[in-house]
């Protein structure tokens, strides 16, 4: 819903995203396989420092697997951001990226003079190894205390796919869809102003993983890849990927001295539902940040069938979701993902002016939703 020309002025304390950037999305053990956490996070920091001559008061990061650390504080020295800035790593798995920049957004509305970098990245290429006392393979920690349900990621996709209704079919037609949809935006330019690449950390310019004729044909050919009867494959899933993501967030006062445009936040919500049905956490957060309907929606699509169940719970439309391909195209980037959604957002509303209002919501780990609404000021 875009507003009109009486839309209320927003209160000075606003948070507002005045510039957003990415690095190109890699596949894990790919073009950004020698690339750590804070080596992709730096530049795009980087690059949003030089929108504001105000100090940077803090960098806010998700990162889900590691090096510990903080690598938050890590890139901030890395961007040249100096060693007074101080930097906080978030974790809150595949939301974190959204929660540090949800995070950052309390924070300016605490002091609207403050600056700050929010977002987030994640190399599972340079992630270390490891281990348990007794030698056997780590892979996640718990998402719910022992004694009760706690499937992966995989089946537990399958599961609410299966309770939603949501058929194989209907999910290869929407990852057919992302894909297509992403390969025209690179064919069109459309992620070019977003995407921090070369330099003297030898970024790659564009996604690796979006596939040309990914038809809803050859997608049928895939094997389940989590339980013997599921609907997820490898092609109508996410991928493992390297990224990072993040946004400059000022006041709405701030804003106007600037004498830029942005993307206002007007609301967000983290909300949580049992882990056994983890892909359903965004429901509930949605649903507390709804308003009319939006012009633009950025979802992260994990699993297709996941995400469909969560849309049709929502009553929002696939078709609009993701106008530029989602993570099943893209890739998803653990901690970077959340930011990655306002970083489409942005550019999307604000630099291409395709429309005024946008959601970016996602799932996430333990059975956590975040969403956030939002819309352009100028």
């Amino acid at each position: 819903m875009t507003p009109g020309p009486d839309a209320p002025a927003l209160p000075d304390d606003t948070p507002v995203v005045v510039a957003a950037y990415r690095t190109a999305i890699g596949t894990a053990g790919g073009a950004l396989r020698d690339h750590t956490v804070d080596a992709l996070a730096a530049p795009v920091l980087a690059a949003l420092a030089a929108h504001t001559d105000a100090p940077v008061d803090d960098v806010l990061l998700g990162n889900v697997f590691g090096p510990g650390g903080n690598p938050a504080r890590v890139a901030a020295l890395a961007a040249g951001l100096g060693a007074t800035v101080p930097g906080m790593t978030v974790d809150r798995q595949c939301a974190s990226g959204l929660s540090a920049i949800v995070t950052a957004a309390a924070a300016v509305r605490a002091d609207p003079g403050s600056t700050y970098l929010a977002g987030g990245a994640e190399s599972p290429s340079t992630a270390p190894a490891r281990t348990r006392p007794d030698g056997t393979g780590y892979t996640r920690a718990p998402f719910a205390p022992a004694g009760h349900p706690d499937p992966d990621m995989g089946p537990a996709a399958d599961l609410v796919a299966a309770r939603a209704g949501i058929s194989r079919e209907r999910q290869d037609t929407f990852a057919a869809r992302s894909h297509a949809r992403a390969v025209d935006a690179q064919r069109a330019g459309r992620f070019t102003a977003e995407i921090v690449g070369g330099g003297p950390a030898h970024l790659v310019d564009g996604d690796e993983r979006p596939r040309d004729r990914f038809t809803t044909e050859r997608l049928a050919r895939f094997r389940p890849a989590f339980t013997p009867d599921g609907t997820h494959t490898a092609a109508n899933s996410c991928g493992v990927n390297d990224g990072a993501a993040a946004v400059l967030l000022v006041s709405e006062a701030r804003r106007r001295e600037l004498g830029v445009p942005g993307l206002a936040l007007e609301a967000a919500a983290t909300r949580a539902c049992p882990p056994e049905l983890l892909g359903l956490g965004a429901v509930p957060a949605i649903a507390a940040v709804q308003g009319g309907p939006p012009d633009a929606v950025e979802f992260t699509e994990a699993f297709a069938g996941q995400v469909l169940a969560c849309l049709d719970a929502t009553g929002l439309d696939e078709t609009v979701v993701s106008p530029d391909g989602g993570a099943i195209a893209l890739g998803h980037p653990w901690g970077a993902s959340g930011a990655v959604l306002v970083v489409r957002l942005f550019h999307r509303l604000v630099v291409q002016g395709l429309g005024a209002t946008g959601l970016a919501a996602l799932s996430s780990g333990g059975g956590l939703g975040v969403a956030t609404r939002w819309r352009v000021v100028r």
